[in-house]
C-alpha cells in the first residue's frame, strides 16, 4: 500500500485514483488544487495519488494539460504550506515563548533569548531546509511549522516552498505521464503503488544527506 506517513486509515488510494480517472477535466484541476492544499497543510494526504493520475490523464487525453497539472499542484502545495506557516506563527509561536518564559523552561535551560536566537538562525538558514524538506516523506507537511514559529521571511518562505514543491510535483507529473504510455487504466493504481516505494526511498535518502550536511556544518571546526 501507498506509504507516505499519512491518513492511511481514512484514505483509500485506489478510490482516489478511480475518482480522478472518472472526473471531467475541470474537476481534475479542481481536485488537484484542493487535495494538494490538504496534502500540504496540517491534514496530510498522499500526493502520490493526486498528481500522477492527473498527469496520466494528460497523457491519455487531450482534454487535460500536463503543464496545468504541474502548476496547479504546486499552487495547491504552496496554499497548504501557507496555512501551516500562519497557524504556527499565530498559535505556535506564543506557546513557545510562554514556555521559554516559564520556570519549567528555565529549568531546562531554555529562555526567551535562546528562542530568539533560534528564530534568527532559521530565518538566515531555513531556506535550504524549506526547499529540501518538500522532498522528504513525512517532512513535507511539517517543514512549514518551524518556519512559521520563527517568523521566517514570508517571501523567502514562499519562494523556496514553491521551488521545492515544484521539483516534487515535477517528479510525480513525469511519473504519471510516463505511466500513461505503458500501463492501462485498470493497472494504474498498482503501478503508482510500486513506483511510490522508490520515491519514498529517494526522499529518505535526501533526508539523510540533509541531516548529515546540517550536522557537518554544526560541528565542523571553526576557522581561526
Amino acid at each position: 500500500m501507498i506509504l507516505d506517513f499519512t491518513m492511511l486509515a481514512i484514505v483509500n488510494p485506489a478510490e482516489i485514483i478511480d475518482t480522478f480517472l472518472s472526473a471531467t477535466p475541470m474537476m481534475v484541476y479542481l481536485l488537484v488544487f484542493l487535495l494538494m492544499i490538504v496534502e500540504s497543510s496540517f491534514i496530510p494526504f498522499p500526493s502520490e495519488v493526486i498528481v500522477p493520475p492527473a498527469a496520466y490523464l494528460a497523457c491519455t487525453s487531450d482534454e487535460v494539460n500536463v503543464i496545468a497539472v504541474l502548476l496547479i499542484a504546486t499552487a495547491g502545495a504552496l496554499g497548504g504550506a501557507l496555512i501551516n506557516y500562519y497557524l504556527s506563527m499565530w498559535i505556535g509561536r506564543p506557546l513557545v515563548y510562554r514556555f521559554a518564559d516559564s520556570r519549567f523552561g528555565h529549568a531546562l535551560l531554555i529562555d526567551r533569548k535562546k528562542v530568539e536566537k533560534a528564530e534568527r538562525y532559521f530565518d538566515d538558514h531555513g531556506a535550504v531546509s524549506t526547499f529540501f524538506g518538500r522532498l522528504i516523506p513525512a517532512v513535507r507537511q511539517l517543514i512549514s511549522i518551524p518556519a512559521g514559529i520563527s517568523k521566517m521571511n514570508i517571501w523567502k518562505f514562499m519562494l523556496f516552498t514553491t521551488l521545492g514543491a515544484a521539483v516534487w510535483n515535477l517528479v510525480l507529473t513525469g511519473l504519471g505521464y510516463w505511466l500513461g504510455t505503458v500501463v492501462s487504466r485498470s493497472a494504474l493504481y498498482e503501478a503508482v503503488e510500486e513506483y511510490n516505494q522508490y520515491l519514498t526511498y529517494a526522499g529518505l535518502a535526501i533526508g539523510v544527506i540533509c541531516v548529515g550536511f546540517i550536522l557537518y556544518n554544526a560541528f565542523k571546526p571553526k576557522q581561526a
